[in-house]
């Protein structure tokens, strides 16, 4: 038992506490509460993982709720995009809720309150509220309004949510203390008069609840059991169990808010208001951009549920924020694609390889083995014939010892095929390269048994037959900035720090035959290069790779420089 308890995180430990207390396990319900006001990433990635993990582990249900309270910035094209992306990662919630769900009943607790003397109408300007507010170190000063009587607090209100007051002119606010040390408890905000459209109640409201009125009591009319919230609520927890206060009954379920640190990542930017930025401007190609950190733009990169999953339990759950390396997440898909991604070959900078005693005209189709990592993955066959492209980078007409690929007078083998010798070389009239001409030693072919088959040479190239290869484009991503906290410069605009190498687009690249019936989203690995996978933009025609991940982390060298 006490080996378990180490193996246990803190909120686990708080869930364990509280059954060891008498709490009954059938009581136990979570949620997860995301604004719909763009497309979750990856930190919303660990709250998913977390709470529908812990419905899993407890048996209990788990609501994804819809925190729907601001409809100048909700859209139901993020309602959607979040569903989506849930069931992608693989969970299941109990129900489908929303905020709005609740309007009327938090509309009946706030005529309540007022009746209770605990909330009051305040028609004072946003700046003079925030001056009367104070600072962590001066009380703040009440409002002249907050006196008011029940009755005209109650007229007032109600002709906020009959719309007959402007936008900005007045508020509901809750009576607590205007000298507590904890700002967010003098006098907060629980309504405010916005004549926008919602996304599901479209004209009803006129006024709409912020944020900490509607959470904590939206948990109670859920009987949510945990409260789970990321570090920058924690002092919103005292005013989360005031507002419970007012309306708890003790034959109830009294939610418990705690809190964990959120997942921020090196290399990139976690808020959704710079994150839209991105795509407003045109940084990015949209939400879904694979070099953006949303769950969306992982998915298109090639990044796997499972990838993610497993992340999100390596990287754990903290009590202190704190910055995980995309090392790790990189860490992790690699491992993946590299015992499930089948190997094939493509060739991204090309340049045509003639083997001038190879019989013109023939054509025989090789054996080449699909996944080493994988003993069931069988073998396929892949076309060789007289011209071929290889790598450009794989062949130099003259080079050091420590250059193991094609150069003049020196051999190498080509995979899964015959081992050759590079005799010269025809060049444009800039000296440019355009054909490597060869020699092949016919008996040397992989896997024939001969003993020229089993002749050592140090290097091994791939290649694709240019009478059999596809043409495609391939994007190379890579992180899309240049600094490991591009968050942390309070002088520096985030954008200024935008790789400006994080894309790379190959419009003519060649690929191995077999990889004409690819479809969207399958991953393969490009043999020597990387993991790719067939972007949504492929079409019958022309397929289109984006590379997930470089076969090794070329950024811990760079790091290593520094």
């Amino acid at each position: 038992m006490s080996e378990n308890k180490k193996s246990l995180n803190f909120l686990e430990q708080i869930i364990e506490d509280d059954l060891s207390k008498g709490m009954d396990r059938s009581q136990l319900r979570f949620r997860f509460p995301p604004e719909p006001n763009g497309y979750l990433h990856i930190g919303h990635a660990a709250s998913i993982c977390l709470n529908f993990g812990l419905g899993i582990k407890y048996d209990a249900p788990v609501n994804l709720r819809f925190d729907d309270t601001n409809p100048v910035k909700e859209e139901q094209e993020y309602v959607d995009s979040i569903k989506t992306d849930i069931e992608w990662l693989g969970f299941k919630w109990a129900e489908e809720l929303y905020s709005s769900d609740y309007f009327q009943q938090l509309y009946d607790w706030s005529v309540q309150m007022i009746k209770m003397g605990k909330a009051y109408v305040d028609d004072q300007s946003s700046s003079l509220m925030a001056e009367q507010k104070g600072t962590p170190t001066k009380p703040g000063t009440n409002s002249p309004f907050r006196n008011r009587s029940v009755a005209e607090n109650l007229t007032l209100f109600e002709k906020m949510k009959n719309g007959e007051f402007d936008e900005g002119s007045h508020v509901l606010r809750a009576k607590i203390d205007m000298s507590s040390p904890n700002m967010l408890m003098r006098d907060p905000v629980m309504y405010r008069v916005l004549k926008k459209s919602h996304h599901r109640t479209g004209e009803d409201w006129k006024i709409y609840p912020m944020y900490d009125w509607t959470h904590g009591e939206s948990d109670y009319i859920e009987k949510i059991s945990h409260s789970l919230c990321t570090l920058e609520f924690k002092h919103h927890r005292e005013l989360y169990d005031w507002f419970l206060d007012q309306v708890y009954d003790e034959k109830d379920i009294r939610p418990k808010q705690r809190e964990f640190a959120r997942r921020n990542l090196s290399y990139t930017v976690m808020s959704k208001r710079k994150l839209l930025q991105l795509v407003e401007e045109g940084y990015v190609s949209g939400w879904d951009d694979p070099r953006m950190p949303t769950i969306s733009g992982l998915r298109r990169r090639g990044y796997t549920p499972k990838s993610i999953r497993d992340f999100s339990e390596s990287a754990g759950i903290a009590k202190r924020d704190n910055v995980t390396d995309l090392a790790l997440l990189e860490f992790h898909i690699r491992n993946e694609l590299n015992k499930t991604a089948p190997r094939v070959m493509a060739v991204l900078n090309p340049v045509k390889l003639v083997i001038t005693n190879y019989p013109e005209g023939k054509e025989e189709l090789l054996s080449a083995e699909n996944n080493p990592e994988d003993a069931e993955a069988g073998f396929r066959t892949v076309p060789f014939s007289k011209e071929l492209y290889i790598e450009r980078e794989d062949f130099r007409e003259v080079a050091n010892k420590k250059f193991f690929r094609l150069k003049l007078g020196k051999e190498v083998r080509l995979k899964n095929a015959y081992i050759i010798k590079a005799d010269s070389v025809e060049k444009d009239e800039n000296g440019e390269i355009t054909v490597i001409y060869c020699t092949y030693d016919e008996d040397s072919k992989s896997g024939s048994g001969t003993e020229a088959s089993q002749r050592k040479v140090k290097g091994t190239i791939h290649w694709v037959s240019v009478a059999h290869a596809l043409k495609s484009e391939v994007r190379l991503y890579d992180r899309l900035f240049i600094d490991e906290a591009p968050d942390s410069h309070k002088d520096v605009d985030f954008k200024t720090l935008i790789n400006p190498e994080s894309l790379e687009v190959i419009p003519e690249a060649f690929v191995e035959p077999g990889l004409a019936t690819a479809k969207t989203g399958d991953s393969f690995q490009f043999q020597r290069l990387g993991y790719f996978n067939v972007d949504k933009d492929s079409t019958p025609e022309k397929l289109v790779f984006n590379r997930t991940v470089a076969l090794r982390d070329s950024w811990a060298k760079i790091e290593q420089k520094k």
